[in-house]
């Protein structure tokens, strides 16, 4: 049996937890769409099902993607939508609390791709991955560098785009959680790389922290198209999009012959219904340069996690790769944290830290 087979009292906790209660079609979302609830969640042993476990969320990370699934509209974008009243689910860090998995003690500090917004929660272990205490790595690195953003950027680098040596790579929202591995990851193959930010001071980061060549702030560039010529003279080889948009539009108009673009992302247009959404003018481009654009979702290669994760930890123990993030304290600050993803106003990953 796992670490809870000596509890004998039938005993329950409060459990604040993030839940939907109405679909956001357009705009970012807000407590009309997305509430906190208490329930109680039980710690009788026997009242976990066989091979779950009860966890206790520690963090999570808070992912422009989840806007996607709360639209209401099945179809409408690339994930399915969540149900009414159903509790949100991130990408988190928890401790085990109960455990009826014989592979998970009390205590284990656990990765879950889908934790439960919710300060505790019983959930199958299929996917629990348990973290080596003796590893010396910090709890963030988990969920950022080594979770989702950096095995985001290494797809989009490494495996769709993998430029050559003296490539001209170009990242747009080059500093939040995945931009700013993206452009370490190809500035390790020998690359020159150029992105674009929010504002001044990131723009300084970019180049002073992150290695970047270049970097400017999009909100001071009216002209996307005069942007891309002044930083890009002699074309884009490799464009990793997180924005889409108008952005998308103008590299198509800057790229060589052969070029590869890989979209993680389209950010700029999350927040609108289809009907509003700024189309791309400039796609005859890619007949012409031979361009190749592929959109790509992170759970079709799972099968390179291990090898992602092994040349991470190499990266991080050589100090070769650095990170930034964002820590939110607190579960009832999810809402705000979600805000700030599209504001601009964060550097790096953004984290909520629901417990220590």
């Amino acid at each position: 049996m796992g670490g809870g087979a000596g509890v004998a009292a039938a005993t329950t906790v409060e459990s604040k937890e993030w839940y939907l209660a109405a679909y956001a079609p357009q705009n970012i979302p807000t407590s009309e769409h997305i509430k906190l609830r208490t329930v109680n969640v039980s710690l009788e042993y026997d009242s976990i099902p066989d091979q779950h476990v009860l966890v206790q969320l520690l963090m999570i990370t808070v992912d422009p993607y989840l806007r996607n699934v709360i639209t209401g509209r099945d179809g409408d974008l690339y994930l399915p939508q969540i149900l009414l009243n159903k509790v949100l689910t991130e990408f988190g860090i928890g401790r085990v609390v109960r455990s009826k998995n014989i592979n998970f003690n009390e205590g284990d500090i656990v990765i879950n791709p889908f934790s439960s917004i919710a300060e505790y929660s019983v959930v199958p272990s299929d996917f629990l991955r348990k973290i080596d205490p003796t590893a010396n790595i910090a709890l963030p690195n988990y969920i950022n560098c080594l979770g989702l953003p950096g095995f985001t950027a290494w797809i989009g680098i490494d495996v769709i785009g993998n430029p050559a040596p003296g490539s001209n790579v170009f990242i747009s929202a080059a500093a939040g959680g995945v931009g700013m591995f993206a452009g370490q990851f190809a500035k390790l193959k020998g690359c020159r790389v150029v992105g674009s930010t929010g504002s001044d001071e990131k723009v300084q980061i970019l180049k002073d922290e992150f290695g970047y060549d270049q970097a400017f702030n999009y909100r001071k560039e009216s002209d996307f198209n005069a942007a891309l010529a002044k930083y890009f003279p002699n074309g884009i080889d490799l464009y990793l999009d997180n924005v889409g948009g108008k952005m998308l539009e103008a590299v198509l108009n800057h790229v060589n012959k052969g070029a590869r673009i890989a979209i993680t992302g389209m950010m700029s247009q999350y927040n609108t219904i289809p009907a509003e959404r700024e189309g791309v003018n400039s796609l005859l481009n890619m007949v012409g340069k031979e361009v190749k654009m592929e959109g790509f979702l992170c759970g079709s290669y799972l099968n390179r996690f291990g090898e992602f994760e092994t040349l991470m930890e190499t990266y991080l123990k050589e100090e070769k790769i650095k990170s930034k993030h964002k820590i939110y304290q607190g579960i009832e600050s999810f809402l705000e944290s979600f805000a700030s993803v599209f504001s601009s106003s964060n550097m790096g990953k953004v984290i909520l830290q629901v417990a220590s």
